[in-house]
């Protein structure tokens, strides 16, 4: 069986987002639309995070859906390293 290419990225700024964002791979599931989930952190890799998504077009991604509990940094950095349409999933930070 041929592998499906992703056409979603779900990027995450810490493991302890999963919580908010599992609704999000849940759904995406839900309609089989191919999708990856990863974590990366504008503020702990910024290098990283900027090669992932400068290089998600050419694995096939067609959209960045970013989240970080704590900071909206990270839907502003995916959207400053590429031409796909980057969405922010913002929610309250505890405190």
């Amino acid at each position: 069986m041929a592998e499906t290419s992703s056409l979603v990225a779900i990027v995450m700024g810490s493991k302890s987002d999963w919580d908010t964002m599992r609704q999000c791979d849940e759904m995406l599931t839900k309609f089989a639309v191919p999708h990856e989930c990863r974590v990366l952190s504008a503020h702990r890799t910024p290098v990283e995070t900027a090669e992932y998504v400068g290089q998600a077009e050419g694995r096939g991604i067609e959209v960045i859906i970013a989240a970080a509990g704590g900071a909206a940094h990270l839907a502003g950095v995916c959207a400053a390293h590429t031409v796909l349409p980057s969405s922010a999933c913002p929610w309250k930070a505890r405190r």
